[in-house]
């Protein structure tokens, strides 16, 4: 089913991380390339891993997936701040 979100978290790197926030920040593959100063072909190759292990057809699939798992914050949406483990300590 094409867009459909998958039912659970993916593990990602921190660059598929970084890379997922500035998809949802609207940015190209060639503009993330020029920020994180690598090629583009790198970016194509990170976000063709990235839809394969979140299982999202398409960018706006992965922009959802990754609001869905808290992995981005846009505009103050999905910005909640979530306990670490060193919170639950102290609790």
């Amino acid at each position: 089913m094409a867009g459909r979100i998958s039912g659970a978290p993916a593990s990602l790197s921190d660059r598929e991380v970084q890379i997922i926030e500035l998809v949802a920040a609207g940015l190209t593959n060639e503009k993330i390339a020029d920020k994180l100063e690598i090629s583009k072909r790198t970016v194509d190759n990170h976000i063709s891993n990235i839809l394969t292990k979140t299982a999202t057809d398409n960018r706006v699939a992965l922009v959802r997936w990754a609001l869905q798992w808290g992995k981005v914050c846009i505009d103050e949406v999905n910005c909640c701040t979530l306990p670490t483990y060193r919170d639950e300590i102290v609790a």
